[in-house]
């Protein structure tokens, strides 16, 4: 558990966040079919293996750039998984044939700067990411006389650059820092289904005050999101099949199978663990030896549900007291009045999965 790092704020939770961006040597088209498959298979059961303990997204590149093949966006608690997935990833058949051009790392923090309409500093310490179609990642870093202005110049800049991003509600901000942890100050992410409107969003962007602070903002990479496999056969070869629509990894998981998130004995009976599953963080619960499974995010304001207070049936999220039921995810008191997602949980030879299917609310 992270915390701002000034004395007074609000305790938040800080992730750590990393965009991988792999290179796929041609010479791996010529191997023989059965080979590439081996590899394809080994590297997907080595990502699926920090299921557990990442939130991992993958997405193409194929087409995109001629630098980059295809991307892991990683979001957890550790530095240490984000290594050690690294290091899975090529310890497997398809490792050998793998390059990283590009590696971003950052983590999650409070804004300093004030939401007009929200009235305080936005507080996304934890990443929620979506089903969009697209990303668009970039990093970049600010001039030395952009930090020499006062606070409040730089808030009366930034109340124009958030200005414009709110005429653009089908894309979504993902804001990630990176002082002294790599060369980039910042990464960003956008999520959108509509590449036009991201485009529009940049051209009007350009044109602010706070623009002109800008020292870099490249390289900027154009990601579509697909399951990994998915990902790995888009980057095509004679005789293989035709790579699924994208997302339909995650889709599969939805339709009815189990995927083991941690151990029984982690979670003995009043404990509460985050595991993730099927690209989302959830809250795994203990309550007199009945397993729960919920949205980890409270559907308010992010705030993490598994850090909070079970009692009567409900966990009370820490932040700002919204209540929730533990089995069906409806709120029972407090600000929220969105439900959480629930999962179906059971426990095997010692091993806690969670069901895919329908969250209880839909």
């Amino acid at each position: 558990m992270g915390r701002s790092g000034r004395e007074g704020d609000e305790p938040s939770r800080r992730q750590v966040v990393k965009f991988t961006f792999y290179r796929v040597d041609s010479a791996w088209r010529s191997l023989p079919r059965p080979q590439r498959e081996k590899a394809k298979g080994e590297l997907c059961r080595a990502v699926e293996s920090f299921g557990d303990c990442l939130l991992i997204r993958s997405y193409s590149l194929m087409g995109m750039r001629g630098d980059a093949d295809f991307m892991l966006w990683q979001v957890g608690d550790r530095l240490e998984e984000i290594q050690e997935l690294a290091t899975a990833v090529f310890s497997t058949a398809m490792g050998p044939h793998l390059s990283v051009p590009y590696s971003y790392l950052a983590m999650t923090r409070r804004s300093i700067y004030v939401s007009p309409e929200e009235g305080g500093p936005a507080s996304h310490t934890v990443l929620s990411p979506g089903d969009a179609k697209y990303l668009f990642v970039y990093p970049f870093v600010k001039t030395r006389a952009w930090y020499k202005l006062s606070k409040d110049e730089r808030q009366r800049m930034m109340d124009e650059h958030i200005g414009i991003g709110r005429k653009y509600p089908s894309v979504k901000l993902n804001t990630t820092y990176s002082y002294g942890l790599d060369d980039q100050e910042f990464v960003v992410a956008f999520e959108t289904d509509e590449p036009a409107d991201f485009l529009d969003l940049v051209m009007e962007l350009r044109e602010t005050e706070a623009s002109s602070y800008t020292l870099s903002d490249t390289p900027i990479f154009s990601c579509i999101a697909m399951g990994l496999r998915e990902a790995l056969d888009t980057l095509g070869a004679s005789g293989d099949t035709a790579p699924r629509s994208a997302g339909a990894a995650i889709e599969a998981i939805r339709a009815g199978g189990w995927t083991r998130v941690a151990a029984a004995e982690a979670l003995p009976e009043g404990a509460s663990q985050i595991v993730y599953f099927g690209g989302d963080q959830v809250a795994l619960f203990n309550v007199g030896g009945q397993l729960y499974a919920v949205g980890n995010r409270c559907s308010h304001a992010n705030g993490p549900l598994a850090e909070g207070v079970v009692e009567g049936g409900c966990v009370t999220c820490p932040w700002h007291g919204s209540r929730f039921d533990l089995a069906s995810g409806q709120p029972q008191g407090g600000p929220a009045v969105k439900p959480v997602p629930t999962y179906r949980v059971k426990v095997e030879d010692g091993e806690v999965f969670l069901g895919a299917g329908e969250p209880a609310y839909r």
